[in-house]
This record gives C-alpha cells, structure tokens and sequence, in this order.
C-alpha cells in the first residue's frame, strides 16, 4: 500500500523531509478495524512530530492524526463497526499513522461519520472535536459555573482548529458566553462567523479589552496556543476560583505558583492519552464524536475545513506542513485519497 512517512527528523524544507513509501497492508486483529483512508487533515502535532521524533536506522515513521474512510475489515473482537461503515477519527501517536492508504485503528475511538458531509468535511473535525470537547466538558467543566464569576469562556487561538470547533460546541451545548481571541482582521471575522459573541484581539492586552467591556472576569480560559505568552495576562483577567485549559506545550518552563492567589485550577488536555494508556473510559472518544456527527447532521455544527490540497503525497504533505508552521493558518487544511 501507499503511505506517507519520514526515516529522521528534519526541517519541512528538506527535501527527504517526507517520503513517498510502499507498504505492506496491515491485518486486523482484536479491536481494531482496517480503514480505507478517503481523506485526512494536518494538524500542528504532525509538524511537531516530524521535527523531532527519532526513527531506528532504516525504519520509517507514518504521520497523520485525523481520517476519514471505509471500514475494510475488522478483528474478530470488533463489536461497533461492519465493513463499509463509513468512519472518521484521530487515531493515536503511539501507533502509524493515517497517512497511508490503509489504518488500524481501535474501534472506541471511531466515530461514525456525519452523513451530511463528504469525507474531506469529516477528516477535518476528529482531532480538534476530541480535543476541544474533552477540555471544555470533560477536564475544565464549562457546565459547573464558577461562583461569582462571568459564565464566560475566554478562547485564545479562536481561529485555528481547535478553537473554531470549540466555539460552536459551547454555542451549542452551553450557557456561557464565548469570547474568541484572533490577531488578523480575516481571522477575527472567522471567529464571528461560528459564533464568537465577542472577539478580542490577543496581540495585545487582554485583560485591558476585557476591562473596557465592563461585564466582569470570565470564569474560564481556554488557551490552544502561545500560553507561555499569554500567561500574565491570562492571570489578571480571570476570576477568582476560574479554571484554565490548555493545549499546547510550552516552550519556555512555566511558573504556576501565582494561580495560588486565586485559587485557580489548571485542566492540561492531551487528546491522545485516553487511547496511548488504554484508560477504562477510552469509549468517550467513540461516544463524543457520534455527538458530533449529530450535531453536524442536524445543522447544529459545520465542519472547520478551510482549504483542500489536493492528493495525498509527500509533496502536498509537505506543502500542508510549512502552511501549519506559519502559524497563520485558520480553520483545517485537508488532503483526499491516494
């Protein structure tokens, strides 16, 4: 089969920094199904994989955490799913990745795909769904309002993935009121458009834009990038007894030790950890992203797709990966079959 991978870490300009690759096709066993990739996104874990991960000599390394295909086959312990089910999901890092023409993956982390949408509009969603419905309703608890506080979210990064998915699903499944955070007028107009009521511009001080509105200080911040950045900031304008989710990994050593004062809590979400540890609930994934498939189906989400390049290959992987290394992306970039 085809696939997509890199035998050493190196910068996207390389020219072996991706590789096309010829594979043996994988078998099903267990919980697993074998999926027929039709469409995958790139997220900012793929770039930050394939800069740093180390490969044994003469090995390779499949990236790739978002698909959506066909069930091709299942293992003989697969209870959810049939062949010809069409899926979508994230995978995990711990395993190859979705770029390849065929992928195993654990049926509790599939979902079934919205019927709405082709599977371009799909594989845009399952990364960033899972990790912005995980932060907010299972780590952070947007729904258990904060005592005296704003019943507000604060949503730093509103534009990329996870905070355009992150949006609607508060919209959708909470009370609170969502202010998104962009630094570009065309990225602040696409937080308004899946319905940010406020939006701050997060180049410069938040806590002073906040201010001027005169509501009051937001019960909870959800921050997808730059924390180390935003820290200070992110300190002075949330309420006391508030609660901060991030995803990102810092690049400098964080001190924590000022969120005593307020009695802050602090929700680290890493999307990957249910599957990588094999947790007792590892299901949720599976639970959570047919949720999303009604909601998408009843109109209530859209997908966060942005842009389509084109076939999956190395040379369309590595022009998606120096787009996410720009950092001035919005929304998902996307890539449709072999």
């Amino acid at each position: 089969m085809r696939a997509v991978g890199f035998n050493q870490p190196q910068p996207i300009t390389s020219e072996t920094s991706l590789l096309d690759l010829d594979l043996p096709e994988p078998e099903a066993k267990g919980r697993d199904l074998l999926v027929e990739i039709r469409a995958v996104s790139v997220n900012p874990v793929d770039t930050k994989v394939r800069r740093t991960a180390a490969v044994e000599p003469g090995q390779h390394r499949i990236l790739g955490y978002d698909a959506a295909g066909v069930v091709k086959a299942v293992g003989p312990e697969v209870k959810l799913f049939k062949p010809g089910d069409e899926v979508y999901y994230a995978g995990a890092i711990n395993r190859p990745g979705t770029n390849a023409e065929l992928h195993l993956v654990d049926e509790r982390i599939v979902g079934f795909k919205p019927k709405t949408l082709s599977f371009e509009e799909a594989a845009a969603l399952p990364l960033t769904a899972i990790t912005a419905y995980e932060a907010l309703f299972h780590r952070m608890k947007v729904q258990d309002k904060v005592a005296g506080a704003w019943n507000a979210v604060l949503v730093i990064g509103g534009a990329g993935g996870v905070g355009s998915i992150a949006i609607q699903l508060l919209r959708e499944l909470s009370d609170v009121t969502v202010i998104g955070t962009g630094s570009r007028p065309e990225t602040m107009e696409w937080i308004r458009s899946f319905g940010a009521h406020h939006v701050l511009d997060h180049s410069k001080p938040m806590a002073k834009q906040l201010a001027e509105m005169a509501i009051g200080a937001p019960a909870f911040v959800f921050s997808t990038t730059h924390t180390e950045t935003h820290l200070p900031d992110i300190l002075e304008l949330i309420a006391p007894q508030g609660r901060l989710s991030l995803i990102d990994d810092p690049k400098e050593p964080m001190d924590l030790r000022p969120f005593k004062s307020k009695a802050l809590s602090i929700h680290w979400e890493m999307m990957f950890a249910r599957p990588v540890w094999q947790t007792a609930d590892m299901i949720e994934q599976h639970k959570l992203l047919n949720h999303v498939a009604e909601l998408i189906d009843a109109k209530k989400l859209r997908s966060t797709l942005s842009e389509t390049l084109g076939k999956i290959n190395a040379e369309n992987l590595k022009k998606a990966h120096a787009m996410i290394e720009s950092n001035r992306t919005k929304g998902k970039i996307v890539l449709s079959g072999f």
